[in-house]
């Protein structure tokens, strides 16, 4: 859990920011959203291969659009 500690002079509106700030680089929110319910190991290994592919596609597209100017 991400701990800030209020600096001198500065508003709770900043400190709250901070923290909000903390917690999405700790990635507390993702964490919280892929615990929220259980899924079954078959549906969770189909879930990461379907998203690697998807982002070996997105590579591969981006390369094709590199190379189409030359």
């Amino acid at each position: 859990m991400p701990k800030v500690f209020t600096r001198d002079g500065e508003s709770f509106q900043m400190t709250l920011r901070r923290f909000k700030k903390a917690c999405e680089k700790a990635g507390l929110l993702s964490d919280i959203k892929k615990n929220n319910y259980y899924e079954k190991p078959s549906v969770e290994r189909r879930r990461k291969e379907k998203d690697a592919r998807r982002k070996i596609l997105k590579l591969q597209r981006k390369q094709q659009r590199m190379n189409k100017g030359y």
